[in-house]
């Protein structure tokens, strides 16, 4: 009898324990996120300062409107990086609904995820609260980027809370092997937005030039 896992009950554990999936720590194994990135312009910059400003502008007036990820944060990213142009497409995949308690208060939020292309997803973990991890949504994407139909080839995430950013790639073989970036957030000296952008054009190219 075929079984049928929901999305949403789909964690690290379930992973290892049907795929063997395996996090590996070697940093030569995802060089794609810190080698031969392109450079950004100076315009790229003053665009990417403003979408800073203005997600710090939105945490200042909470609680914070569902979708105010997607729409102060990584709608513009998207747009600036050119991801809404050929060869890439952006397709929602079934949201995930995601729901903690703390203190007696319960805190809701949602998991969306968006296909870029077939090597390519980017989760976006959205709540009232700034307060979610981007662990909430680390099985989910390695689950989606399992299913890539081109096994072949190496697959590229990226999950982000608006105020933090982190990317994955997974390959597939005789075992299974995932790595992350490091973290890079909003609220980090500079603007870390920089290099989110730049590691997004980086990973689209190698997914165009397959």
């Amino acid at each position: 009898m075929t079984q049928i896992i929901q999305a949403k009950d789909i964690d690290l554990r379930y992973l290892i324990d049907r795929f063997g999936i395996q996090l590996v720590e070697n940093d030569q194994f995802f060089r794609e996120w810190q080698d031969n990135l392109p450079e950004i312009t100076d315009l790229h910059k003053q665009l990417l300062n403003k979408v800073k400003a203005g997600f710090i502008n939105v945490l200042n007036y909470p609680p914070m409107l569902e979708d105010v990820v997607k729409m102060a944060v990584l709608d513009p990213i998207l747009f600036i990086a050119d991801f809404y142009l050929n060869p890439f497409y952006v397709k929602s995949e079934e949201s995930i609904d995601i729901v903690t308690e703390d203190e007696g208060v319960i805190v809701k939020g949602r998991i969306d995820t968006l296909i870029l292309k077939d090597q390519f997803w980017v989760m976006v973990i959205e709540s009232k609260r700034a307060s979610y991890s981007i662990e909430e949504g680390l099985a989910q994407i390695l689950a989606y980027m399992l299913a890539n139909p081109h096994p072949e080839k190496p697959s590229f995430g990226m999950i982000t809370t608006g105020g933090s950013f982190i990317f994955i790639k997974l390959v597939k073989g005789e075992i299974v092997q995932y790595a992350t970036s490091k973290l890079f957030a909003i609220r980090n000296p500079g603007n870390d937005l920089y290099n989110v952008f730049r590691i997004l054009k980086r990973l689209s190219q190698l997914v165009i030039n397959g």
